[in-house]
C-alpha cells in the first residue's frame, strides 16, 4: 500500500501514539504488580520470646532492607500453634501474610489435631535448625543429661517434664525416653502453651526438665539460673563449649527444630521468588550470621522453593515413621 507524505505523517504520529500508550500501559501494569509495595505480616504461631520468635525478628529485621517495605511481625499463639497456622493457610494468597514455623504443623498433623500439614502450604526458605538443649534449674540433682535415667529410677515421685504438646519438645523427651530406656509411665509430661511459660516454670522449680535452646534461655544459662544439661547436636555449641553433646554422654540423639517461612498456597511464583531472594540476602548478612550461630545456637541451611519442599516431603517421611514408634499424639 502506498502512502502520500501527509498520509504517511499521520500514520506514523499514529503509529508513535498507540506505540506510546502500550509502553504506558506495560509501565503501568509493571507499577500495579510491583511487589511488594506495602507492608507484609509474618505471624509466628507461639508467643512472645521463644526461639521461633527471636530468630524471625531478627531475620527478617534484614530482609525488610531488601524488600524496602516494613515486615509486621505477629505472634498469634494458640491451639498448640495451629491458629496462628491456620490463619495464613485461609490468607489471600498475595505473599503479604507469612508463617515463620518448624515441624510442629506436621507434628500436629500426624497427632491427629490439625486437618492440614505442609503440604497445603507453599514452602519459601528453609531458614535455620536450632539445636535443642536439655535443661534444668540451679541446684537440682542432675548435672547432665545422663544423670536422668538414674533420678527416674531412685524418685519417690515422678519427675516432671515440661513440654508443649505435640511440639518438638515433646517429640524431643519422647525420643530421650527412648534412647535412655525410660518408660513414660515413669515420668510425669506437664503441658504448657508456651516456651516462657515453660521457662517461668522452671526457673520457679514447678518442674524438672524443659528442652530450651539459646535464643529462648541463652541469658539465663549465663546467669546461672538454669543448666544445660547436654546439647543434641553433633558437635558441642560455640555459646556453650564445657557442654557435652548428648552422644558423648551416650544418648544418641541429635534433634533440631527446623524452622522456615511458608506462604498460602496458590501465591505467585514471582512473589516467592521476591522472598526467597530477600531471606537469602539476609542471611548473607555476616552480623546476622554470627548471632544466629554463636549467640542462637543454631545451624544455617538456607533451601528455597523446590529444593525446601523436598526436604519437608523427606521430613514428613520420617516424622510418620518416627511418631509411630515413640507413640507420639493420642
Amino acid at each position: 500500500m502506498a502512502y502520500s507524505g501527509r498520509g504517511l505523517a499521520r500514520y506514523c504520529i499514529t503509529l508513535g501514539f498507540v506505540s506510546g500508550l502500550l509502553l504506558w500501559g506495560t509501565a503501568l501494569a509493571f507499577a500495579e504488580n510491583r511487589y511488594p509495595d506495602r507492608e507484609i505480616t509474618v505471624v509466628i504461631p507461639f508467643g512472645l520470646g521463644g526461639a521461633t520468635d527471636v530468630l524471625f525478628r531478627d531475620i527478617f529485621d534484614t530482609a525488610q532492607i531488601y524488600l524496602d517495605q516494613p515486615v509486621l511481625v505477629v505472634n498469634m499463639p494458640g491451639r498448640e500453634a495451629m491458629r496462628g497456622a491456620q490463619y495464613v493457610k485461609n490468607a489471600s494468597p498475595d505473599g503479604y501474610t507469612l508463617l515463620g514455623s518448624h515441624q510442629t504443623i506436621d507434628l500436629s498433623y500426624l497427632a491427629g489435631l490439625a486437618s492440614f500439614s505442609h503440604a497445603d502450604f507453599a514452602p519459601v526458605s528453609l531458614l535455620v535448625r536450632t539445636i535443642n538443649i536439655p535443661a534444668t534449674y540451679a541446684g537440682h540433682a542432675a548435672q547432665q543429661a545422663s544423670d536422668i535415667d538414674a533420678l527416674v529410677q531412685t524418685s519417690s515421685a515422678p519427675l516432671k517434664f515440661g513440654v508443649i504438646a505435640n511440639s518438638t519438645d515433646h517429640l524431643f523427651w519422647l525420643q530421650f525416653f527412648e534412647q535412655s530406656g525410660i518408660s513414660l509411665s515413669d515420668v510425669q509430661l506437664v503441658h504448657f502453651p508456651d516456651t516462657a511459660s515453660e521457662v517461668e516454670a522452671l526457673v520457679a522449680r514447678e518442674i524438672d526438665f524443659a528442652m530450651l535452646n539459646l535464643p529462648s534461655a541463652g541469658t539465663l544459662f549465663v546467669s546461672g539460673a538454669l543448666v544445660p544439661l547436654a546439647v543434641a547436636g553433633s558437635e558441642r555449641l560455640s555459646g556453650l563449649p564445657d557442654v557435652l553433646t548428648l552422644r558423648e554422654q551416650g544418648i544418641d540423639l541429635v534433634h533440631t527444630s527446623d524452622r522456615g517461612v511458608f506462604a498460602p498456597a496458590g501465591t505467585p511464583p514471582g512473589e516467592l521468588a521476591v522472598l526467597n531472594d530477600a531471606l537469602a540476602y539476609a542471611l548473607a548478612s555476616e552480623p546476622l550470621r554470627h548471632r544466629i550461630t554463636h549467640e542462637y545456637g543454631s545451624l544455617i541451611d538456607y533451601r528455597s522453593l523446590s529444593t525446601y519442599r523436598d526436604y519437608l516431603d523427606e521430613q514428613f517421611n520420617e516424622l510418620v515413621s518416627l511418631t509411630e514408634r515413640v507413640h507420639f499424639g493420642r
